[in-house]
């Protein structure tokens, strides 16, 4: 008996506790806020800017975008002088201070001549244009 009842204060305290946080769930979901054509903010729900020309669509896109932004891949450590960054899924190489140079998920860091004895593709490098 009295284990049942702890147990039943027990699931009434953790009952009462994620009620008391659904209305703060609530009421930011209500007070989130949407941009109309004609410019307007509108509290978001059924029918928020039907007064005002609709949701606009491109200020929806930008928040969407917004949200997918990907961070930044890190240089991978090593590289340097006269080597390029050859991506070993795409069989693609890079050269330094190229926008991949480093970044792809998978590579590795090797001579430029010898990513193109490998079969790599890539555009030739300035470091190494002269010299063939």
């Amino acid at each position: 008996m009295k284990t049942s009842l702890l147990q039943l204060i027990a699931t009434t305290a953790m009952a009462v506790s994620l009620f008391a946080q659904a209305p703060a769930a609530l009421a930011a979901a209500a007070t989130a806020q949407v941009t109309c054509k004609d410019g307007t903010k509108q509290n978001r729900g059924k029918g928020a800017c039907q007064d005002h020309g609709g949701v606009s669509k491109k200020a929806k896109a930008k928040a969407a975008n917004r949200s997918k932004a990907s961070p930044t891949r890190a240089q991978a450590p090593g590289g340097g002088a006269d080597k390029v960054w050859a991506n070993t899924s795409s069989k693609n190489y890079h050269c330094q201070g190229a926008k991949f140079y480093g970044k792809t998920r998978v590579g590795e860091y090797m001579a430029e001549a010898d990513a193109k004895a490998q079969g790599y593709r890539g555009k030739a490098c300035a470091s190494t244009a002269g010299k063939a």
